[in-house]
Formats: C-alpha cells, sequence, structure tokens
C-alpha cells in the first residue's frame, strides 16, 4: 500500500516559501508510483497567488480537491512534509518532516530549536541556515527544579538546494536608455537594504549617462494598489537626485517565470547586485548565476552556497572559489525596526555591507566587466552540473522514502503483476 504524504505550505503563493513548496512536490511527483500525495495549501502573509493555468497547477488543484475529500472522510497520514517558518511546524502524522529557509541572521529563536527537536527530520535550503540552528544555544533554568537546563539543536539537519529550471527567452521591452545597466532583485524593505543599494548606485556614477539601475521590488505584490503605494517613496528619493546622469528605472508587477528569466538574459542587463543583510538561500541570486548574469553581493549568508566553486590550487589540493564581486561587510546586530518576535532574535546579528567596497565593486565591474562575465560563464557551468533537479531532487525523495520502502514497494508491485498474470 502507498504510504500517504500530506504536503503544508504555501504552494500556490508567488514567495520564496512558495517556490520552496512547489519544488518539494515537484520532487515527490517523481515517484507517485510509490506514495500517494496530499496537500494542505496555506497563505503567506498578503503575497499574490500564482495564476497561470498550466499543467502544474492542474495537478495542484487536482491534489487538493482530492485532500479536501479525504480530510471530510477524517483520514490519516503516515507522513507531512511542513514547508514554511518552524514556529508553524505540527504534528500531524506519525513521520513529521519540516522544511525552512531558516533564518537570515546568526541565531534562531527558542521556540525554533523547541520546533525542530519535535520533528523527525528537518530540512533546510544552505549551510548558513544549517548553522544558524546548530551554533544555537540558550541556557535557562528549570522553574520547577531550578536545575540548569541547556536548549540546542539535538536533530540532524539535511542541506537541500534550489535547482535550476530552463525556459526559453520572451521578449521584454524595457525601453532602457542606457546600454550597461545593473539589476537588483528585492522586496522593498529593511532586510534587503534597498535604500543604500539604490543611492549608493547614484552617488558612485552621479556623472555617469551611460550607467544604469533596473530597480524590480515591490511592497506586498505585484498589484497595482502595491505599485501606488511604491511609488511614492521612490519617487521622493529620486526627488533628492534630480541632476543625476546615471538611470534609475522602477520595475514593478508580476513576471512569468519566462519573463524573469529573460530578463536576467538580456543584453542590457550586465550585473545582479544585492546588498542584502542576509538571504536563507538568495533565489534571485542563484537564478542570475545559472543564467550566466555577473553577481555584486556580499559574501556572506545563503548564496554564497553557489556563488563559490571548488578549485584545485598548484599543490593540487581543492578549495572553494569565489566567482562573483564580493563586497565586504560588518556583522553587527540587527536594527530595532527589523525584530520579530519568535523569528528575528533581537540578539542576532547579520551583515551590513561596506558603502565604499560596494561602490568600488561597482566601479570594477562597469570598467572590467569582461573579466566578470568570464567568472560568470564558469560559475554558470558549475552551477547547471551540480544543481540539476535530477540531483536536489533525489535528495528530498531520500528523506522522505526510504530505500528499504522503495525496494518493498517494488516488490509488492511485481507481486501484484504476477498475480494477475496467473489469475
Amino acid at each position: 500500500m502507498k504510504k500517504k504524504v500530506i504536503v503544508r505550505g504555501p504552494a500556490l503563493t508567488r514567495t520564496g516559501y512558495g517556490e520552496h513548496a512547489r519544488f518539494v512536490l515537484r520532487a515527490l511527483r517523481e515517484v507517485e508510483d510509490k506514495i500517494d500525495i496530499y496537500l494542505l495549501p496555506v497563505n503567506w502573509g498578503h503575497s499574490n497567488w500564482i495564476w497561470e493555468n498550466n499543467e502544474e497547477r492542474q495537478w495542484l488543484d487536482q491534489i487538493i480537491k482530492k485532500t479536501a475529500h479525504y480530510v471530510q472522510q477524517k483520514g490519516q497520514y503516515d507522513l507531512s512534509v511542513q514547508v514554511t517558518i518552524p514556529n508553524e511546524w505540527q504534528s500531524m502524522a506519525p513521520v513529521n518532516i519540516g522544511v525552512t529557509a531558516g533564518i537570515e541572521t546568526t541565531k534562531v529563536a527558542p521556540i525554533w530549536i523547541q520546533k525542530v527537536n519535535e520533528m523527525d527530520k528537518v530540512i533546510t535550503i544552505s549551510e548558513h541556515s544549517k548553522q544558524s540552528f546548530l551554533n544555537t544555544v540558550y541556557d535557562a533554568v528549570d522553574n520547577r527544579t531550578n536545575q540548569p537546563v541547556r536548549l540546542q539543536c539535538n536533530k540532524d539537519i539535511e542541506v537541500v538546494h534550489y535547482p535550476v529550471k530552463e525556459y526559453e527567452e520572451t521578449d521584454l521591452d524595457l525601453n532602457l536608455s542606457t546600454d550597461f545597466n545593473f539589476l537588483t532583485v528585492a522586496q522593498w524593505g529593511p532586510r534587503k537594504n534597498i535604500g543604500n543599494t539604490i543611492v549608493w548606485f547614484i552617488e558612485e556614477f552621479y556623472d555617469n549617462p551611460k550607467a544604469g539601475l533596473v530597480v524590480k521590488t515591490f511592497l506586498k505584490g505585484g498589484s497595482k494598489i502595491d505599485r501606488e503605494r511604491l511609488r511614492a517613496p521612490f519617487d521622493q528619493l529620486m526627488a533628492k537626485y534630480k541632476d543625476k546622469q546615471c538611470k534609475v528605472y522602477f520595475l514593478h508587477g508580476d513576471l512569468t517565470d519566462q519573463e524573469m528569466h529573460s530578463l536576467y538574459k538580456k543584453d542590457e542587463i550586465k550585473c545582479l547586485i544585492s546588498l542584502s543583510h542576509g538571504e536563507g538561500f538568495g533565489l534571485p541570486l542563484f537564478e542570475a548565476a545559472y543564467s550566466g548574469l555577473p553577481v555584486l553581493a556580499p559574501d556572506w549568508s545563503g548564496h554564497v552556497d553557489f556563488l563559490y566553486k571548488p578549485v584545485k590550487d598548484k599543490k593540487g589540493r581543492t578549495k572553494p572559489k569565489s566567482f562573483f564581486a564580493k563586497v565586504e561587510y560588518d556583522l553587527q546586530p540587527v536594527h530595532q525596526e527589523s525584530h520579530w518576535e519568535g523569528v528575528v532574535q533581537p540578539d542576532s546579528m547579520w551583515c551590513y555591507p561596506q558603502q565604499g567596497s560596494y561602490k568600488m565593486k561597482l566601479r570594477e565591474v562597469f570598467k572590467d566587466y569582461g573579466r566578470f562575465k568570464k567568472q560568470a560563464k564558469v560559475l554558470q557551468t558549475h552551477i547547471l552540473k551540480n544543481f540539476t533537479f535530477e540531483k536536489q531532487s533525489k535528495k528530498i525523495i531520500d528523506q522522505v522514502v526510504s530505500q528499504d520502502e522503495f525496494e518493498i514497494a517494488n516488490w509488492l508491485d511485481d507481486l501484484e503483476n504476477e498475480i494477475q498474470v496467473h489469475e
């Protein structure tokens, strides 16, 4: 009998966790003949939902309907896979797997450690995220016994990266008047540090009419209301630099995956830049990197997993080497406006990219673009080889269905076929 697996997560939302949930579902779909998949979709804040009516969406809708019917019958599951922040993990089956992008800081909240220890398995997206769990320790005193207690992670954590995607390019009419344009893709908010990303760019290229920056951003989604709310602070910022010669372009609205990948490959777009304080993984950076676009970013947090590749030195020793424009940074406490009860700890830290280093790297990429483009092509080859869907999905499958279970399922299939032949 097939194992019944319930996946809980924001699988229909256009968010990082939405993409994470869909990746898990795509992986499990590879062994749909061995397991019975159910889906409980949840919201993710005020984010938009995917609207494409493609084959995958039809498959997801079919699973959701099947799940609703199974819930009405009070059906039970053998295993749950919960794709969300650890606060929301719960016991849904005899075996529970928590899947999370983790935290962008140096430390996770106590409730996260507690929830990790309640899970049977935990999967996260990067080594940075994994180490944030493993390196967090809380010492306290039990109020009942007055004995010291230590709260720390006591579960193994598996790292499974996102896989690369393949899309055919489509025409995008961006109406750019500059030929050399940087691109930033980020939510307008404190963690992404998008204000400094724009201001320091303008200061570096203030008198340069050949340089441009395309800002693909949003507040909560891709709606017209969201655009109008964001346009005001953007225009206010631009008004402070009305005499600048460089260009800053405002790009808003939902783009399909095909359109986003085409954006990375446009001839006028030369480099993706990010001054993020931290990333669990950094999906736009990843997409840009495997699209062959040079990346400029701090040398810290989740994105370093794919912006380095192993190389051999003169003595034949293999060491990781960076293939992106590295911005120097300082590790400092998270600023108060970003504290989030049960998620972002007040005593945690993240990176603060250095203004001077950022401007210097912008200058280097602009003046010596060939060198960075060559690096990007080498990195692209490495990522396309090592971050395939086959390799990453196998890691998901191995956590959900063991090899022994595969062998038993195959044996039962063979036995059933043999019985049918004799009948």
